[in-house]
């Protein structure tokens, strides 16, 4: 009447193999793209800009707090 049992195991089969290509696929992209993040630039890390240099500097105490700010204006000029 509904067709047999084994055409019905075989759909579902044929869907269940389907999804198993479909999980690959999305397994496959979110890899790559997980990987391409660092290597984009050649695993260099951004460069950091000249403020914030002086700011790691100021922090760290390498420098006071009038040399900070004479350099923050000469930065920003």
């Amino acid at each position: 009447m509904w067709g047999s049992h084994n055409a019905w195991m075989w759909d579902m089969g044929g869907l269940m193999g389907l999804g198993w290509i479909l999980i690959a696929i999305v397994v496959a992209v979110a890899a790559w793209l997980l990987m391409r993040g660092p290597f984009d630039r050649g695993g260099q890390p951004e460069p950091r800009g000249a403020l914030e240099i002086l700011k790691e500097r100021y922090a760290r105490g390498e420098i006071g707090r009038e040399e900070f700010e004479q350099k923050k204006r000469d930065l920003d000029a």
